[in-house]
C-alpha cells in the first residue's frame, strides 16, 4: 500500500518537509517513490506537484492525517474526479 506522508529534512531546530509517496513499509527517512511535494512549517510555505497528487490518490494512495490537511488547505481536492470516494471527512 502506498501513503503520501512527510518525510523530515532540514537540520535541528529547523525541520522542513517534503510529501513524498512511499510504501507503508518504509521508515519515515526510507526510499520514497516519487517526491510530490514540500512544505516548511516555519515560512508556512507549501509547494504541491498537484497532477503527481492527484495520480497517486486516483492509484489508491492514502494521505495521512497531516498531508491531507495540507492538501485540503491547498483546495488539491477540487480537481478530483466527482465520482471518486471521498477521503476523511
Amino acid at each position: 500500500m502506498v501513503k503520501l506522508r512527510l518525510k523530515r529534512c532540514g537540520r535541528k531546530q529547523r525541520a522542513v518537509y517534503r510529501i513524498v509517496a512511499i510504501d507503508v513499509r518504509c521508515r519515515r527517512e526510507g526510499r520514497a517513490l516519487r517526491k510530490v511535494g514540500f512544505y516548511d512549517p516555519i515560512k508556512n510555505q507549501t509547494y504541491l506537484n498537484v497532477p503527481a497528487i492527484l495520480y497517486f490518490l486516483e492509484k489508491g494512495a492514502q494521505p495521512t492525517g497531516t498531508v491531507e490537511d495540507i492538501l485540503r488547505k491547498a483546495e488539491a481536492f477540487k480537481e478530483l474526479r466527482p465520482n471518486q470516494t471521498q477521503l476523511r471527512k
